[in-house]
């Protein structure tokens, strides 16, 4: 048995086999700069030298033929050195990639909570750090690249031995560095970090199942991420130009007015110790914007976000490739392949719990020989390992359930009753245990209400008048005098806003602002609210749950051919209603799902839940379809098929089950004595069994 022997066999982790793969990918990734690095230090070549020249030299005694070849594009030439410092730049930030990659989504409530999370981060200073040092070191590359008659270096002589520091070198090199700490905000703020993990969703079973058997058989290979990274070349290019063009604009304007006197200064102290500069840090009278410098700013603006892009881009498509190695799964090549997937499985680690998944989705789906070595694996420790999916797979889908009761109990909104808030404020108050300070106000007064703004402002202009030491109330003069002063503030107030309801105008203030562009970090939409809820925090992947049901579904359908132990029919009906269950759940909760009044859209539209959905849902119906006729064999009462089946979207489900059963007493009764008697077997029967 598999059991037996992987209990003499010392089981590798999962991520044994997934590192290599890894790694294969990011290797990929890095070819796909280092091409990009090359192209970008040929368009930094000097094109005179870049031909085959043929120079005929006469000397006095003979006429010698010397071939002069200058290869301006050869690798170990300065193209060579120029492709090797601009493919460090574009490998810095996918390195920076591996370092912060995560699956799934960011799950938090609103953006300005992605602000202030991000902002106690540390990765978020790696990240700016990361792309201002990687365009600061494209930006010296370039200068150096650049000739003595371009005007660019850092110190100029213009009379004999005075040297003077170069604004134009300066102000390139903070131009660089400006684009990379706005592209390192940027790489937060659109979550570049997330990898997007595919779903092995089984064939589909219409009349389209040939047309979209290869697009499912070809999802994540190697040739087509190739085919989408080529697609998006053109979207790549015109970001690039736009990016370029905002970019120069932007840190011309901050460089001239923020940034000019503090860069300038400080580039002074770093090359007076070398140079004989001026003591004086006076910044020169005219400013560096050139047209030609300008032009230089968006050519290093293209070529920097170029390669940053295209990089992101790569790293994002082949690191998700399907987890497969010649065309079989990456666990193939262990001594105890239903051991590692099981490691794999278990982990802790979100990313590899999602790739193990996905890997089990594709041989619950293509890969009869490990599906019949899960089958048979009966011996393993802990149960048979069809048992042990199981029951990882209903786990994993299961937190989505507990993720809903938990919020329907502690963190569900209600909206507030008028009825409920009168009875609450005149509820009495609890008795305090520690010893307050008297306060001066009436004894005998109503029970406390909900105060007002304009409330607080009357009380407080009652106190002003009355000396808190003195028990005795104002005099009338006083009293003549508070009441006035209230009356002109309510009046001032309608003149101002044409209302006397202050707590209403701050909340038509509160809901203007956040229907404006400002207000746009504080909205609280119903994507990520539900978001939040199913997949929680602080990310939360939908791949992982949607094979989870593709695995369960296939290897549950499959087993009736290839299980001959039949231990997965035991399970069969705890799967049926637990998808159930669960699809129920999910589509009860999002219909419940209060909508926030920061949500000014008001748009109930989740594609986390309906991706959720859709794969409970195909699961359930392929489980339904393959056991429907052993139902009453697998433990499924008729109760249990109806509810699978609405569950499942299958309409007209009870009249299909009540039209099966008719024919099937047709078919038994046909040659007996019910039948020569004419009795018949109609619906109105079955009708009236319903309602016995």
């Amino acid at each position: 048995m598999a059991g037996a022997t992987a209990a003499k066999v010392r089981v590798l982790p999962y991520k044994d086999f997934l590192q290599p793969a890894l790694q294969r990918r990011f290797a990929t990734s890095g070819l796909v700069i280092l091409v990009v690095a090359y192209l970008e230090a040929l368009l930094l070549a000097s094109w005179d030298s870049c031909w085959l020249c043929l120079v005929w030299v006469n000397q006095t005694s003979a006429n010698i033929r010397t071939q002069t070849v200058l290869w301006a594009w050869f690798p170990l030439g300065p193209a060579g050195i120029r492709t090797f410092f601009f493919f460090l730049c574009g490998v810095l930030i996918i390195t920076l990639r591996i370092a912060q990659h995560h699956p799934g989504v960011r799950t938090t409530s609103s953006p300005f909570a992605t602000f202030l999370d991000s902002l106690r981060s540390f990765n978020t200073l790696e990240t700016i750090l990361t792309y201002a040092f990687s365009a600061w070191a494209f930006s010296q590359v370039y200068l150096w690249c650049l000739s003595e008659d371009a005007g660019l270096e850092y110190i100029s002589y213009y009379h004999a031995d005075r040297a003077r520091l170069n604004e134009k070198a300066v102000f390139l090199t903070t131009h660089c560095v400006l684009v990379g700490v706005w592209h390192g905000l940027r790489h937060l703020f659109s979550d570049v970090d997330r990898l997007h993990y595919g779903i092995a969703k089984p064939p589909p079973r219409d009349a389209d199942k040939k047309a979209d058997k290869k697009a499912n058989a070809d999802d994540g290979d190697f040739n087509t991420q190739l085919q989408k990274l080529a697609q998006k070349l053109p979207e790549i290019v015109v970001f690039t130009l736009t990016q370029a063009l905002t970019s120069t604009t932007a840190t011309m304007i901050t460089y001239s007015v923020f940034l000019r006197g503090f860069v300038w200064r400080f580039t002074m102290s770093l090359f007076r110790p070398v140079y004989n500069l001026p003591k004086t840090n006076m910044t020169p009278m005219t400013l560096p914007f050139s047209l030609t410098i300008i032009l230089r700013c968006l050519w290093t603006s293209v070529l920097l976000t170029f390669v940053w892009t295209l990089g992101n881009e790569a790293f994002s498509l082949f690191m998700v490739k399907n987890p497969l190695k010649n065309n079989k799964p990456l666990t193939s090549e262990s001594r105890d392949p239903n051991g590692s997937l099981l490691n794999g499985l278990k982990a802790k680690k979100l990313s590899i719990q999602c790739f193990a998944m996905w890997e089990l989705a594709y041989i619950a789906r293509d890969f009869p020989d490990r599906r019949k070595a899960i089958y048979e694996d009966i011996d393993r420790k802990n149960g048979p390992m069809w048992s042990q999916i199981y029951k990882i797979c209903i786990d994993v889908l299961k937190q989505i359930e507990t993720r809903i009761d938990n919020y329907e109990k502690y963190g569900k909104p209600t909206v507030p009753d008028p009825a409920l808030d009168l009875d609450r404020n005149r509820a009495p108050e609890k008795k305090r245990l520690t010893e307050t300070v008297p306060r001066d106000e009436e004894v005998f007064q109503p029970s406390p209400q909900r105060r007002g703004y304009r409330e607080a402002i009357e009380r407080t202009v009652g106190k002003i008048a009355t000396d808190p030491g003195q028990p005795s109330q104002l005099s009338p003069r006083a009293r003549k005098i508070a009441e006035f002063a209230k009356e002109e503030l309510i009046k001032a107030q309608k003149q101002a806003t044409g209302t006397d309801d202050t707590e209403g105008l701050a909340k038509d203030f509160a809901t203007k602002f956040v229907e404006s562009p400002f207000g746009w970090p504080f909205r609280q939409t119903y994507r990520r609210g539900v978001a939040k809820v199913l997949l929680g925090e602080p990310f939360g992947e939908v791949s992982l749950y949607a094979n989870a049901a593709f695995a369960l579904s296939g290897l549950a359908v499959r087993s009736l051919q290839e299980d001959k132990y039949g231990y997965v029919q035991r399970d069969v009906a705890g799967l049926v209603r637990t998808l159930t269950g669960l699809v129920r759940k999910v589509e009860g909760f999002r219909e419940g799902v209060v909508v926030s009044w920061t949500d000014v859209e008001g748009r109930r539209e989740s594609r986390e839940v309906e991706e959720i959905l859709e794969g409970l849902r195909w699961s359930l119906r392929g489980v339904v379809d393959g056991f429907g006729d052993y139902a009453r064999d697998v433990g499924l009462s008729l109760g249990d098929l109806r509810l699978a089946r609405e569950a499942a979207g299958v309409k007209k489900a009870v009249r299909e089950e009540e039209e099966k059963e008719v024919k099937g007493r047709r078919l038994r009764l046909a040659g007996g004595e019910t039948a020569a008697a004419g009795v018949k077997i109609t619906e109105e029967d079955v009708m009236g069994r319903r309602l016995r």
